[in-house]
């Protein structure tokens, strides 16, 4: 009688990469993006659409335009409120035109186990559908720094219009978070804020 979805899996050994004593981020990037360039090249075939369900995961960003640009007037005193414009207008200036790919929907530290260094799996896969790659692109900020970062997009060759995306992507999350730490765990409002700095330090040429 419970309520809510579930499922059973098998154990795998590793720990998430946010309970990792030490990471290496660098190695980390190269294998995330091999497993992302595998997951993209599956057959899309009859795979599930993005929408309401899956948060829009692969789906336009567009449809968190009106919330993220009340994020940025709210936090004006705390950003650099004209170049979250600017980030997130350049990620709203393109769309995905090429044939859909799964989308894994949630690609954080959380999700991602480590044994003996090196990405041995993926988990949750509750928000998967097929769509837009670049919601799962944020480890990019989230997580990697400048190294381990020219090492994701190295070794995931997408055009820069979908890394424009997946920045915006992952500015509209912290600031969100950033805007009511209270609705996240404390784990994600600590990585907020690092993770609108990381943005901000690798938008300088913009």
């Amino acid at each position: 009688n419970y309520p809510w979805h579930w499922s059973i899996y098998r154990w795998i050994d590793g720990e998430t990469v946010d309970a990792c004593a030490t990471v290496d981020l660098n190695l980390l990037a190269f294998d995330l993006a091999k497993f992302l360039r595998a997951l993209q090249a599956i057959d899309p075939q009859n795979g599930p659409l993005s929408g309401a369900h899956n948060f829009y995961r692969g789906a336009s960003i567009s449809v968190y335009d009106e919330e993220t640009r009340g994020a940025i007037a709210a936090l004006k005193n705390r950003i650099d409120a004209a170049l979250a414009i600017k980030i997130w207008e350049r990620g709203m200036a393109s769309q995905w035109d090429k044939d859909p790919v799964w989308v894994h929907g949630d690609v954080s530290a959380g999700n991602l186990l480590i044994n003996e260094g090196r990405l041995t799996a993926v988990i949750d896969f509750g928000l998967l559908s097929t769509g837009d790659p670049a919601c799962d692109l944020v480890m990019a900020w989230t997580v990697f720094d400048d190294v381990s970062r020219k090492t994701f997009r190295e070794t995931l060759p997408l055009d820069q219009q979908t890394w424009d995306r997946a920045r915006a992507w992952a500015l509209w999350k912290s600031l969100i978070v950033m805007l009511d730490p209270d609705k996240s765990n404390a784990v994600e409002a600590k990585q907020s804020l690092r993770t609108y700095q990381e943005i901000v330090a690798d938008s300088a040429s913009m």
